[in-house]
């Protein structure tokens, strides 16, 4: 199974370390894997984006311009990317900041309220980590006991925000497989 994501949203927004996680837990199921990183000068504010590519085979270029998935966290990365994802490819849409609707009707849209999520859960901070578990629910690119691993082997140093952050993965994982039931 081969996975070109693209993830992209405002500078701070957590676009960055969403991809670096997901390319980390591919890595830990011995999959190849590429993460490469986009932002604009302003940094915070500013738009980041990032492409990962999780596969079996080589990954080739690690240029992704037709992805199999996308994570939009703001209105401009939906405007970007919704044209560029495959036919059949899945769009996670954060719809606590985008009130316009996915006109292709050849993908799967997922709209997650995820900064709505991550507020419920005490921290805005986590909405990057529940459009993760969003993602995951979609694609199963990853195994989500080894992502949680993954998030656990980032924050070693850092163990008072794992917890946390595990429940805002498994949020977003839920309200997507609620849906699709």
């Amino acid at each position: 199974m081969r996975h070109e994501i693209i993830m992209s949203g405002f500078g701070g927004q957590g676009v960055l370390l969403m991809g670096q996680i997901l390319a980390y837990a591919g890595m830990l199921e011995e999959k190849h894997v590429s993460w490469i990183p986009s932002y604009g000068p302003e940094m915070r504010g500013g738009t980041a984006n990032c492409s990962v590519i999780i596969t079996d085979g080589a990954t080739g270029s690690p240029m992704v311009e037709h992805p199999t998935a996308a994570v939009v966290l703001n209105l401009p990365s939906l405007d970007k990317f919704e044209g560029a994802v495959q036919p059949e490819g899945v769009l996670i849409v954060n719809s606590s900041l985008i009130d316009k609707a996915v006109n292709r009707q050849d993908i799967k849209a997922y709209r997650v309220p995820v900064n709505d999520i991550a507020t419920e859960l005490g921290n805005l901070k986590m909405a990057n980590m529940v459009a993760l578990g969003a993602l995951i629910a979609a694609t199963d690119a990853v195994d989500m006991e080894i992502l949680f691993k993954a998030f656990a082997k980032k924050f070693a140093s850092k163990p008072q925000v794992i917890e946390g952050n595990k429940a805002a993965i498994q949020r977003g994982y839920d309200f997507v497989k609620n849906s699709i039931a």
